[in-house]
């Protein structure tokens, strides 16, 4: 591969110098944050030799070049640029900044509501399973075990302004503890409780403006927006006056003044205000779902699936936070569901219907991970790549959300979707089967009309370079799954070749054959071997592993070594890396798989060290 010429073609149909940001590479792709993404000759891109293939994900171009070469290309490709090597780090950033206002604004709500999902979903499955035994068991509600579960089952949510507060004083870059105690003072028991209030309470004014503005003493359970605009303009003052107050006075006047200040302005004039605003956004949810006949459900379930392509879907948490603080239904997960298991249908449809080896072996574990909630494998790898899928998805999304409508489903948490929602909603499981099984059904039947698989010209089979079987022994201790079911598209998509993966028990790579160490990257969270047979591999240990930068690995080999089966190559800490929420699933990937007439392997059992992987042909 003449890795200048590479470089050049990718460079000139990207759109040249001024349409490019910032460039920085990881162990498999390049990572371009692009000024125009009209200027970009994808198809020109996607035909260069030496690329893989071409994503468009998180504001980046990440293009597909492979273990061993992608860093030969990107040294060529700064310098044709005539730019300076990025990290990856800052690619990111770089990325972050291009989008535009509202799309940041997605971005950080998502970045604000994720990581309190498991709390949400956690306790939204109790209620679930407890609604669930109550209906079977009536008297079981009058039980000391029920009562006690009950109670933990809605602490999330009664609660949820101050785990709100937390996580935006991170995502703002404050004081989580500060932010802690706006969301505290939000709900004080001093103010009247807002559900109280929803029932009758009687209030007294708290604060007046003017003598006109008359504020009530009304706390803000089952409100979103307030909390967060609050702890952002706590992080706001907190971070000026670090910048302002000497170092003497600052552990104590910022603190003070943060508090005072936010506190004071959350409970005047941002709760009221905001708390109208979060009102109308949830009565305009709540209305478009109620429209006759499921037509506003329709609308949505047809169009929930381009925003996840758009990456604009995030704002739906927002929403169904705010429906579960308000009466605990989540009438917006049901929506989901359906667009998910439709995309995941209309893969199903695909791979059942292609006569293409490879198509059929991308569709099928695609389509199982979308009916389990996670419809990245199915959107990314199968439905938008042939187009009409896609389409015959979104119908079947529109359908199951009319009907989810119609037969008023709701769940009793988020984050969960697929078969996993029928957990939080046993309320109304009977809407929710005819949901799942309208949704499935139509986007299946859609799609098994519109597709058909492409013609393609009869190419020669490479002859393997070697006549033998080889094996390949695991390298690595631990289960061994599907690619397919890899959560990072461009290993699940076999564009990098065939392979399994492996989620290790132990923080060890061995050599899997006799052979030679090819590549170990500058961060040692990858490595390629090539055999004493011709098989090229590469073992990639978890997924965005690289923004570690070499932390908690330790290389025990170096390009150009010689190595025998079952000897130690790099060992890495896998407490700290968990520690950090970096999944560990390591891809294990033969990256000449064309090089070879079969090769076949056991993605259904646990294994250690040296046991048989795969064998190639």
């Amino acid at each position: 591969m003449d890795y200048r010429t590479c470089a050049k073609a990718i460079y000139e149909k990207i759109g040249g110098k001024e349409n490019l940001i910032s460039a920085a590479h990881c162990a498999t792709r390049l990572r371009l944050v692009i000024a125009d993404n009209k200027k970009v000759d994808v198809k020109g891109l996607e035909n260069v030799d030496g690329v893989k293939g071409v994503f468009d994900a998180q504001g980046q171009l990440q293009i597909i070049i492979g273990t061993g070469t992608v860093n030969k290309v990107y040294d060529e490709f700064v310098a044709v640029a005539g730019i300076n090597a990025a990290t990856k780090d800052e690619v990111k950033q770089a990325a972050a900044s291009k989008a535009v206002w509202w799309k940041r604004a997605i971005k950080t709500l998502g970045d604000i509501f994720v990581p309190i999902i498991p709390a949400i979903v956690a306790t939204g499955l109790l209620c679930g399973l407890l609604g669930g035994l109550v209906q079977v068991n009536p008297d079981l509600a009058n039980s000391q075990l029920y009562k006690l579960l009950n109670m933990f089952s809605n602490t999330a949510l009664t609660f949820l302004p101050i785990l709100i507060a937390i996580s935006a004083a991170r995502i703002f870059g404050g004081n989580i503890f500060l932010g802690a105690v706006i969301g505290m003072l939000m709900i004080h028991p001093d103010l009247v409780n807002a559900w109280s209030v929803a029932g009758g309470a009687k209030t007294e004014t708290m604060w007046s403006w003017f003598g006109s503005w008359n504020i009530a003493n009304v706390g803000y359970q089952g409100h979103v927006i307030p909390v967060i605009i609050a702890v952002w303009l706590m992080c706001t003052v907190e971070k000026w006056l670090h910048k302002k107050v000497p170092e003497m006075f600052d552990i104590f006047v910022t603190p003070l003044c943060s508090v005072l200040v936010a506190g004071f302005m959350a409970m005047t004039v941002i709760g009221p205000v905001f708390a109208q605003v979060e009102t109308w956004v949830l009565s305009g949810a709540q209305t478009l779902i109620a429209i006759p006949f499921g037509i506003g459900a329709f609308l949505m379930g047809g169009a929930y699936a381009p925003t996840v392509v758009a990456g604009v879907h995030h704002m739906y948490n927002a929403i169904e936070m705010m429906m579960l603080a308000d009466n605990g239904m989540n009438v917006w997960m049901p929506i989901a569901t359906a667009a998910n298991v439709a995309q995941g249908a209309a893969a199903l449809a695909v791979g059942v219907k292609t006569k293409n080896a490879k198509t059929k072996a991308m569709a099928l574990p695609a389509s199982l991970s979308a009916f389990l909630g996670i419809t990245e494998p199915a959107i990314f790898g199968v439905n938008i790549r042939f187009g009409k899928p896609f389409i015959a998805g979104m119908v079947g999304g529109a359908a199951g959300a009319a009907v989810a409508a119609i037969t008023k489903v709701y769940a009793t948490a988020n984050g969960v979707t697929g078969v996993f929602g029928f957990l939080i909603t046993t309320d109304s499981f009977v809407g929710y089967l005819l949901t799942f099984v309208t949704a499935t059904v139509v986007a299946f039947g859609c799609s098994w009309l519109l597709y058909k698989d492409e013609k393609e010209e009869v190419v020669e089979e490479p002859v393997a370079s070697v006549k033998r079987e080889e094996c390949i022994l695991a390298p690595l201790s631990g289960a061994v799954i599907e690619l397919s079911d890899v959560e990072d598209k461009t290993f699940a998509s076999g564009a990098l070749g065939k392979g399994v993966a492996i989620c290790p028990t132990e923080g060890k790579v061995v050599a899997p054959f006799d052979g030679e160490v090819k590549m170990v990257f500058d961060t040692k969270h990858a490595i390629g071997l090539l055999s004493d047979g011709g098989v090229e591999l590469l073992i990639h240990v978890g997924l965005n592993t690289v923004e570690l930068k070499g932390e908690y690995f330790t290389a025990m080999v170096k390009p150009g070594d010689k190595v025998k089966a079952g000897q130690t190559l790099l060992t890495f800490d896998i407490a700290a890396i968990r520690e950090k929420k970096y999944p560990l699933t390591t891809p294990v990937i033969i990256s000449n798989t064309a090089t070879f007439a079969e090769i076949s392997c056991d993605a259904t059992k646990d294994v250690q060290c040296g046991d048989v992987l795969m064998k190639v042909r």
